[in-house]
């Protein structure tokens, strides 16, 4: 673990990822605490990145759960090998069912998912639980026990504890609200979209082929974008994306008159890119009066 804050932040951006002082004293702290912690904000703000370049800093294993409506247990934490259950079931024709059922549903016949994975692991690791609010409320009262004990339970096998501690990583987009039960294990980082300063550094260190009039270009034209009443903005990947497509245009500036054809590489619905369209014919024409 990191011995600051400013330790872990520089640790961070040593992995590709920079993160604002706020947020990187508060997943300080969550470390420090050996507290979850869950990070929220929009689509495309960096949560899941943190997260990866988190476990690289850490020099941890990622243990990686997606989830998604509808995900249970049986993909969560913990499956039986039927098959091999029958195998046993075969060959044990001559023994009683008292002592063949006790065998059945040992560790022998246990597939372990990600969540009793980072629980057995017998080195350290870092759990992610990634967009938790498209799982279902269900699925999280039942995380309550793995956040706050480190611990799960398993009907046929009572309960099992970490081995190691691991850093669980929780993100959300929003989509839905949380319980005040799982929001108390929790440590919480608000990822918004980044400033234009912050953008303009994380495009410098993700794209440095790229000229210094053209990142700030596409940054101050991507803030501004964002401004706009859309299905999705644009994230920061897609911000990098897009001024990569200029780049390989030969762009060396954002002209607002020869962009049509390259809006599809920073919004990703027809309604959003018309609506862009629309107001790029606005924009240009206050840009030509400006310069007259």
């Amino acid at each position: 673990m990191q011995a600051s804050p400013l330790d872990l932040a520089q640790s961070l951006k040593e992995e590709g990822y920079l993160i604002d002082e706020e947020s990187a004293t508060t997943l300080f702290l969550s470390l420090a605490l050996g507290k979850p912690c869950l990070i929220e904000g929009p689509a495309g703000v960096g949560k899941t990145q943190l997260a990866l370049a988190l476990a690289r800093t850490e020099k941890r294993k990622l243990i990686r759960l997606q989830c998604y409506e509808g995900l249970d247990l049986n993909k969560a934490l913990y499956d039986w090998n039927y098959a091999k259950q029958l195998l046993r079931l075969q060959l044990s024709k001559s023994e009683e069912w008292d002592e063949i059922k006790v065998d059945l549903f040992s560790e022998e016949f246990l597939l372990t998912r990600p969540l009793l994975e980072s629980i057995l692991s017998p080195v350290p690791v870092l759990l992610l639980i990634d967009e938790l609010d498209k799982s279902d409320e269900e699925f999280e009262s039942f995380l309550l026990e793995l956040l706050a004990e480190r611990q799960v339970t398993i009907p046929e096998l009572g309960t099992i504890s970490a081995k190691t501690s691991p850093i669980v990583i929780l993100t959300s987009n929003n989509t839905r609200d949380f319980s005040d039960a799982l929001r108390r294990r929790c440590i919480h980082i608000y990822l918004a979209y980044p400033t234009l300063e912050l953008e303009i550094s994380i495009l410098r260190s993700q794209a440095p082929e790229l000229s210094d009039r053209l990142v700030k270009d596409v940054c101050e034209f991507v803030a501004r974008v964002r401004k706009l009443s859309l299905q999705k903005p644009p994230s920061v990947s897609e911000t990098i994306d897009f001024a990569r497509a200029l780049k390989a245009l030969q762009k060396e500036t954002l002209n607002y008159g020869e962009l049509m054809g390259t809006l599809s590489v920073l919004l990703k619905y027809p309604k959003d890119i018309a609506k862009l369209e629309e107001r790029l014919k606005k924009w240009e024409t206050e840009a030509s009066q400006r310069l007259e």
